[in-house]
């Protein structure tokens, strides 16, 4: 297996209050945390890749810039003479967040809009990732050249990692995301749901109901996440739980779980060892929750 980890999604330009009505200029979205962390989980043997679109503005060139301080190469980053990059805005309201999004002609969702460069991409990773939002920026078209790009790089030998992250917001309606949902788990080694999307979304009773829906589809390793709760590892002969150590202060669960599968897949990917995956990623969440943002600057890596 090629060592490249390639994740694949949209990063937006996010601006965060900071009192008194001003706002700090950052990049995030949910693929782009699981490849920051990856990259800073992962040792220096392996190449941790962004796939994306931008434009040729400079908010895109601080974007690339970004990435590339990261230690994320940006080789595969197409560029749009005529988009630019999406942007949302963080509100606070007595604690708690929401957010405003402008996104409907981000550069990203054109990035399946090359075939030839997208399969190219997928053919030289190890590993691909990506997630629901990836899926529902996409049109139509760019959907099924996604999966079809997909599948032709797992028929040469890639591994595929996808975590539903379901917003029916983004989707055409609720139904088309469950049907793509559930076409895109059939074609991956390590599905990583969060049980309460799933409970929300198709009516799931439990996290092990979760796990055998997406074993049904063709899913071959289900990781569902649940909070303080039990993880359940799933595949066809197994099954497991796991229960995360508490954690005493909970300041903002941003990126909990893109930063869980970014420790469980670059503990796996290295050992294969599924309680040690599963510690890993409860352990890095667990240390995320505990601070503010997506993106919390840690010291050392965590794989070796």
């Amino acid at each position: 297996m090629p060592s490249t980890f390639l994740a694949i999604g949209e990063c937006m330009v996010e601006m965060a209050p900071t009192g008194g009505g001003t706002f700090a200029k950052g990049f995030a979205g949910d693929t782009l945390n699981t490849a920051w962390y990856v990259r800073k989980s992962l040792s220096q043997d392996w190449a941790v890749s962004y796939l994306t679109a931008v434009g040729n503005d400079q908010i895109s060139e601080e974007m690339i810039a970004f990435l590339d301080g990261a230690g994320l190469a940006t080789d595969h980053v197409q560029r749009m003479t005529d988009r630019t990059i999406g942007l949302y805005m963080i509100q606070l309201k007595d604690g708690e967040r929401s957010f405003a999004y402008w996104r409907s002609q981000s550069a990203a969702r054109c990035l399946a809009n090359d075939a030839a460069a997208l399969s190219a991409a997928m053919d030289a990773a190890g590993l691909i990732y990506f997630s629901g939002i990836t899926l529902a920026i996409l049109s139509p078209e760019g959907r099924q050249t996604f999966l079809s790009s997909l599948a032709a790089a797992r028929r040469k030998g890639a591994k595929a990692a996808f975590d539903p992250n379901l917003r029916p917001r983004l989707w055409e309606d609720a139904q088309t995301m469950r049907d793509c949902v559930t076409e895109a788990a059939g074609l991956c080694d390590f599905l990583m749901p969060s049980f309460e999307d799933e409970e929300a979304h198709f009516s799931d009773a439990s996290p092990s109901e979760s796990a055998d829906r997406y074993l049904k589809a063709g899913a071959a390793m289900i990781v569902v996440k649940n909070g303080p709760q039990e993880v359940i590892v799933a595949t066809e002969n197994d099954r497991r739980s796991f229960r995360p150590e508490p954690v005493r202060s909970v300041v903002d669960t941003t990126a909990a779980g893109d930063s869980f599968n970014a420790a469980f897949l670059a503990e796996y990917i290295v050992s294969g060892d599924v309680d040690a995956s599963v510690a890993a990623g409860a352990r890095l969440a667990g240390t995320v929750i505990q601070h503010r943002g997506a993106l919390v600057d840690l010291s050392s890596g965590l794989v070796a």
